[in-house]
């Protein structure tokens, strides 16, 4: 018997390294077996060293991020500093948990860097956080994150870990029919936003 999968697939991977990390995902819209985009938009530059990653409905992502950017934005003129990664991603759960009766469908990774250090953040939809070295949300994460594991070493640089997500998204898009049709990629150092790059195949 064959299920549809009822909200569009992804692969969205966040990995943290030595002072950096990279955020990406692949670009397909799919709804059930028809692909309703082949150029969206999943990776989001949120501050000058933070960005998230999103799987799920387009439509919430978008807005998510939208309102999260300006939230931190007045946080930044209130307080007179940048925002942790941390309270980013409180921000963001905050946000997501006020919303828990009418949720947004979207899964998150928040990642960058701060005075800490580098870090990664997922999200639930309901706003529950959890942080960790790496994470993969979406249809395909079980396959991407088969590769980060079978990978991954602490102090990872930039370079390294900009191939790795690479991989581990190639690795899901070759068996996961949701995914497909190119990679966005943000990798942030304590410089700021280092790449920011789309491949195409």
């Amino acid at each position: 018997m064959t299920t549809q999968y009822p909200f569009p697939g992804a692969t969205t991977v966040g990995i943290k390294g030595d002072n950096c990390v990279v955020l990406a995902s692949e670009k397909r819209v799919s709804y059930g077996y028809f692909v309703i985009s082949k150029e969206a938009k999943k990776v989001f530059q949120i501050t000058d060293k933070i960005g998230a990653a999103c799987a799920g409905m387009i439509g919430d992502m978008q807005i998510l991020i939208r309102d999260a950017i300006a939230i931190i934005n007045l946080y930044k003129l209130e307080i007179g500093r940048e925002p942790s990664v941390q309270t980013v991603s409180k921000i963001l759960s905050n946000h997501l948990f006020n919303s828990r009766f009418f949720p947004y469908l979207t899964e998150t990774i928040i990642g960058g860097i701060d005075d800490e250090g580098a870090h990664i953040f997922v999200l639930d939809p309901l706003g529950s956080i959890i942080e960790d070295d790496y994470a993969s949300v979406g249809s395909g994460a079980a396959i991407a994150i088969g590769i980060i594991e079978a990978e991954y070493k602490n102090n990872m640089k930039p370079k390294e870990l900009y191939d790795l997500a690479i991989k581990a998204i190639k690795a899901s898009i070759s068996r996961d029919a949701a995914s497909g049709n190119g990679i966005d990629i943000l990798v942030f150092t304590s410089k700021g936003l280092e790449i920011n790059e789309t491949i195409r195949f």
